[in-house]
């Protein structure tokens, strides 16, 4: 099969959201003096903000939960978890953070040199992201990748979420792409696999940790590099 346009997602895919959250979240916590306040250990504080942030992107992608309400309700129950009762602190260190983290550029190992590659193939590169608009588009620009991208699809921008079909049919038309050459590259397998394949789109499987799943994504790659071992001269994988 023949592919002309092949759609990135960003988070945990591209550009390294562990690595650049922990280190957006050790400024906040230097910033606003958690130590002082309660806070001694920030790997313990780290850990219950994964937690929440995790939860409440679930609501959020499920429609239960607003953009507004996820960006500061992540902050305060972490906070709670410390018995820190401020909501004048949870929402500062919510407005902080979206301020902190699209400057951090840590990018997941062979990203850039893959991007590269795959561009001189001359393939059309686009981004399909649940990520908020301002701050992907700022991602992508301190990271130095923005370049490679044609098209941006946000959520925030499509109105839908993925696993939704609607993104993925908005980002095709949006495109101009054509389903039959197309193929969605995520590390989510709900997100970018299931809803790939749910809009009959090709799909590969970034596993980086070592998921099991009985999904049968088109092909599965355990680290970016290899993405160039898919290809064969000319616009295919």
């Amino acid at each position: 099969m023949a592919y002309q346009d092949l759609f990135f997602d960003l988070d945990h895919t591209l550009w390294d959201f562990e690595t650049n959250s922990r280190e957006a979240m050790l400024d906040l916590y230097h910033q606003h003096q958690l130590a002082e306040k309660g806070v001694a250990d920030f790997g313990a504080f780290f850990d219950r903000y994964t937690y929440h942030n995790h939860r409440l992107w679930d609501r959020y992608a499920r429609g239960f939960l607003k953009q507004e309400e996820l960006r500061w309700k992540r902050m305060w129950l972490s906070l709670l978890d410390f018995n820190l009762y401020n909501e004048a602190l949870a929402r500062a260190m919510g407005k902080d953070f979206l301020d902190i983290l699209p400057h951090k550029n840590n990018l997941f190992p062979h990203a850039a040199e893959v991007l590269t590659y795959l561009r001189e193939k001359e393939y059309r590169l686009h981004l399909i992201t649940n990520g908020f608009e301002s701050v992907q588009h700022h991602k992508l620009e301190k990271s130095g990748i923005a370049h490679f991208f044609e098209e941006v699809i946000t959520s925030e921008g499509s109105n839908s979420l993925k696993p939704n079909k609607e993104i993925f049919e908005f980002a095709l038309t949006k495109t101009g792409a054509q389903l039959s050459q197309s193929i969605m590259i995520g590390d989510n397998l709900e997100a970018d696999i299931a809803g790939a394949m749910n809009v009959g789109m090709d799909t590969v499987f970034v596993n980086h940790v070592g998921a099991s799943t009985e999904l049968q994504p088109t092909f599965t790659i355990t680290h970016l590099a290899q993405l160039e071992a898919l290809t064969t001269p000319g616009p295919s994988i």
